[in-house]
């Protein structure tokens, strides 16, 4: 059996250089970077920064024309003024704002933008999913 774990999760950059400034500009440190990538420690997995071209080549499809996907990443905060400091901060280190932080239908508070490659990430609040202490996320316990 496979077991359920992400543990690495690898965006494709076309320009390295200009998105590991952009995830600087938002406070992130790489835990180590080589000439071709960047690796993020993150609560329990790594994120990853790699060259489309690299990646492609990586991936055993070295003419692939590799893109973003249909794919969101998310960060959970614990109030709706952590969600729109955070937005604040991606669109002042570049990103493009798709949906401003609002309240949303299932209750909680929630923002979109896109990285300087089109990486989705979503910013929200849900009152229904407490943070750890560290920021975890652990789904309640349904009954």
């Amino acid at each position: 059996m496979t077991p359920q774990r992400v543990t690495l999760i690898t965006l494709g950059v076309r320009d390295l250089d200009r998105a590991r400034a952009f995830y600087r500009a938002l406070g992130w440190t790489p835990a180590e970077e080589t000439e071709g990538v960047s690796f993020y420690q993150m609560n329990g997995l790594v994120l990853g920064l790699f060259g489309l071209e690299a990646l492609a080549a990586d991936q055993g499809r070295p003419d692939a024309a590799l893109g973003t996907g249909a794919i969101t990443l998310a960060q959970n905060f614990s109030t709706e003024a952590e969600v729109d400091a955070a937005f604040a901060q991606a669109l002042d280190a570049g990103a493009t704002p798709l949906k401003y932080p609002e309240k949303v239908f299932w209750g909680g508070y929630s923002g979109y933008y896109a990285d300087p490659d089109g990486h989705v990430w979503e910013l929200a609040m849900n009152p229904f999913w407490p943070l750890g202490g560290d920021g975890s996320l652990t789904l309640p316990v349904q009954e």
